[in-house]
């Protein structure tokens, strides 16, 4: 497909800039104003932005009249840009840690896994256990429930259960998520 572009529209603003702003008069705010706020036509604004160097940003366009900040717009949206990624980094990531058992799984090594399922859910990881059928071990389907279940039960205390035991394919699996205020 040579010589074909595919068309990409262009992101629009996400503020009004300058002549773009539409109302009649606005409410400007910032350093540029006696006493901080002040309401005044549009053009004569925009005109008091044009004369420091900077733009008319409009802020709120909800408000009556709308308010509008006397800033370098280029500034202004790095500075959003950079609060917006903060929050994004800050935003909590969910943490989902496995534990495979065999449908003949015993007490020694159900109670080691135990301990870890535990250490998992105090450090506010969800785990998923699974009981992974290989081969003829397909029809221990029951056995293998009974011990999910079992492990469901041990953990009650510190996490819920989010999902029963499920069979996708060859594993049955089920999900624990921490109890909330135990981290």
């Amino acid at each position: 497909m040579r010589g074909k572009r595919t068309y990409t529209p262009r992101q629009e603003e996400p503020y009004k800039v300058n002549s773009k702003i539409r109302a009649r008069e606005v409410r400007v705010v910032g350093d540029f104003v006696e006493g901080g706020n002040a309401v005044m036509a549009t053009d004569k604004a925009v005109a008091l932005a044009e004369e420091n160097g900077l733009d008319l940003v409009e802020i709120s366009p909800s408000a009556a009249p709308p308010v509008c900040k006397v800033i370098d717009y280029a500034k202004f949206k790095y500075e959003q840009k950079k609060k917006q990624k903060e929050i994004k980094s800050n935003a909590a990531k969910t943490v989902v840690k496995e534990i495979r058992f065999g449908p003949n799984t015993d007490d020694h090594d159900f109670d080691f896994k135990l301990k870890h399922a535990i250490n998992f859910l105090k450090d506010g990881a969800k785990v998923k256990a699974y009981v992974h059928f290989v081969g003829r071990t397909i029809v221990f389907k029951e056995r293998g429930e009974m011990l999910l279940l079992k492990f469901a039960q041990a953990l009650e205390d510190y996490g819920q259960v989010e999902q029963l035991p499920k069979m996708e394919g060859k594993r049955m699996n089920i999900f624990v998520s921490p109890k909330a205020g135990k981290k």
